[in-house]
């Protein structure tokens, strides 16, 4: 490759991603998640498309297609709090697994019988769609505050269920009969088992690190976070466990571990989350031939109405129903059973093993997960509405950042104070923080000033405090209880520690 062709490669790359950022306004105000914008920006540059790009490697997609879901998930672990999911555990883990072998097996069934494919191809279908994508469902939901069991159970299930549905796909697409099913529960859970157990260790011994190590930039922490929750990926792949699995977990250790510089790492994974989005869609896009599409557009339709009718109601069903969900939660959960990311990859898989009819199976999917997400997307909303699950908002968190001082023991907090906060209207001195902390500056409309005991806190302050290693933690859960429950936090049970 030349200077000059390199210098074009960047000006296209450079000019989709400004595409595909001002596209996020048209899906946010749309209400349909942003995959579909990026996966029409590569059907247009391909072949059939106003690019004319000819591009069939389905090998290099799938290559790529892991490194983005990898970061994906990393994204998605960062950001998942421990307090909402831990409550929804059960349920989740329910859906992830028992509900993924209702979901294969119905939808399986329903793809031999209906449109006629082979065993093998049906299992393969009916494997692929059986993950749903958390980033597709919250892209349409983010207006409207849910219950945190919702929530919860939603978000640990996307994380949870890509493994099992990966091992699945490998097992169908891998030549030869397809093993016994007790074998392949065994496996899968093994493999699930190695990946669990890598992923949070790995997660502990990262957030450890980061926390007792000051580096000498800030800007290093999210470096190191990144490449932590790639570790977790590698070496829970190489142990020949669910690397999947790892990383999502890893992830989210590190991610409610309280770590140095945290606002800026959260920026940095959510920045390279959607690079891999964009990436990782377009390149589909430029991969599917929608001339020949026209025959699968059928069998796609007549599919996705039994996983989105049949299969995932009744994975649903049967899973939350012990659990005792009420049956507004669990009609929302059904809906919500978005495709996005994970199942047209995965029809990759196929094609790069030569599977027989693997290109007819990644273009039922490709069609598949457009067509439903283009009719679920935008209606989540009203139903949530319709179901009254939408209630008021809480209390906006606080952006704490933690700096460490190594040398002097210590550590710098900086608190901002958002819109919604509860310390809205606090005096210093009611911050009633352990001994062993202080606010020594508040910044406030670009001035800074120290502050006096008896300084009242506003909207938009950005607090600087100082805490030593021993109530360093004792004084951020202090300061987010004060966000949510007001100076009075502690005594009227929302949390927080009083002198």
């Amino acid at each position: 490759m030349t200077v000059h062709h390199l210098n074009q490669l960047l000006l296209v790359c450079s000019l989709v991603l400004l595409v595909a950022v001002a596209a996020v306004r048209i899906s946010s105000r749309s209400g349909l998640p942003s995959l579909l914008v990026y996966v029409g920006i590569g059907v247009l540059m391909g072949q059939d498309g106003i690019g004319n790009i000819h591009f069939d490697n389905a090998e290099m997609t799938q290559v790529i297609g892991y490194a983005a879901l990898v970061v994906i998930l990393a994204e998605g672990g960062l950001g998942t709090k421990w307090k909402e999911i831990e409550p929804a555990l059960p349920s989740a883990t329910a859906l992830a697994l028992a509900g993924v072998a209702v979901s294969v097996g119905v939808t399986a069934t329903a793809a031999h019988f209906v449109t006629g494919l082979e065993w093998r191809q049906a299992l393969i279908i009916g494997a692929v769609v059986s993950s749903t994508d958390a980033a597709a469902v919250f892209s349409v939901l983010r207006k409207i505050p849910l219950p945190s069991r919702v929530t919860g159970t939603l978000e640990a299930e996307s994380g949870f269920n890509d493994a099992p549905v990966v091992i699945l796909v490998v097992a169908f697409s891998t030549a030869g009969p397809v093993e016994h099913w007790y074998v392949l529960v065994g496996e899968i859970a093994l493999e699930l088992a190695i990946g669990a157990a890598i992923g949070l260790t790995v997660g502990w011994l990262g957030s450890w690190g980061l926390r007792h190590v000051a580096l000498p930039a800030s800007g290093l922490y999210p470096i190191a976070v990144m490449a932590i929750a790639v570790t977790a990926y590698a070496a829970g792949s190489l142990a020949h466990g669910s690397g999947f699995l790892g990383v999502y977990l890893a992830s989210m250790v590190m991610g409610n571990a309280k770590l140095p510089h945290w606002p800026a790492t959260r920026g940095f994974a959510d920045g390279l989350g959607w690079i891999a989005q964009i990436g990782m869609f377009v390149l589909l896009g430029l991969l599917v031939t929608p001339h020949e599409l026209g025959d699968d557009v059928l069998p796609a339709l007549l599919i996705g109405l039994v996983l989105t009718m049949v299969a995932r109601p009744l994975s649903v069903v049967l899973c939350l129903t012990p659990f005792r969900v009420p049956w507004q939660e669990q009609t929302l959960m059904s809906w919500a059973g978005l495709r996005g990311a994970v199942p047209i990859i995965l029809a990759t898989i196929p094609m790069v093993n030569g599977v027989d009819g693997s290109r007819r199976i990644f273009n039922i999917v490709f069609v598949l997960v457009v067509v439903y997400t283009l009719i679920q997307g935008p209606t989540l909303p009203w139903l949530a509405r319709k179901l009254r699950l939408g209630g008021d908002p809480e209390a906006a968190d606080l952006g704490v950042e933690s700096a460490p001082l190594e040398r002097l023991r210590g550590h710098l907090l900086s608190v901002a104070i958002p819109e919604g906060s509860k310390m809205h209207g606090v005096e210093v001195n009611e911050l009633r923080l352990p001994a062993g902390a202080a606010v020594t500056l508040v910044v406030r409309d670009g001035t800074s000033f120290v502050p006096l005991p008896t300084t009242v806190l506003r909207h938009g302050d950005e607090l600087l405090v100082v805490a030593t290693d021993p109530v360093r933690d004792a004084a951020e859960r202090r300061l987010r209880a004060v966000g949510h429950g007001g100076k009075l936090a502690g005594w009227l049970g929302t949390g927080g520690s009083a002198r």
